[in-house]
């Protein structure tokens, strides 16, 4: 399934999100487990760097990750509903659906450019290494 056309590109994301000087832009990806048996939604605020993590339960659907990610940014301040940037993942198929139950205003990354959302892959790299276990989660 080809993703909506009408994502709004990073290029329209408004500038003020660059500079970091303010909190509520966030960035967005999903880890995947060992064997696709898993999968975790990791969110992290630009200018502050929290990291939310949201477990994806019951498939990588673009319902069911729209459904866990409106969930996690319910309980968060207006104040940190301000934008999300994602890659352009099927997984937010439902991209417009999240807009209207959360407001944020979702941009989507250019393909295959990570570093436009350097803070999240490099989050997401800390994240799948565990020394204590040796091995990526």
């Amino acid at each position: 399934m080809k993703q909506s056309t009408n994502m709004k590109p990073i290029s329209q994301r408004p500038a003020v999100v660059e500079t970091r000087t303010r909190i509520g832009h966030w960035e967005g990806d999903l880890i995947i487990g060992t064997g696709q048996r898993s999968a975790i939604a990791t969110l992290v605020e630009r200018k502050s760097r929290l990291t939310v993590l949201v477990p994806i339960r019951g498939g990588r659907t673009a319902q069911i990750v729209g459904d866990a990610l409106i969930q996690a940014f319910a309980i968060l301040p207006k104040a940190l509903r301000g934008t999300l940037t994602w890659d352009q993942g099927n997984e937010m198929f439902h991209h417009e659906r999240i807009e209207r139950e959360t407001g944020l205003r979702i941009y989507f990354a250019d393909p295959h450019s990570p570093w436009q959302r350097g803070t999240n892959e490099n989050t997401n790299g800390l994240l799948e290494w565990s020394p204590e276990v040796g091995h990526s989660i």
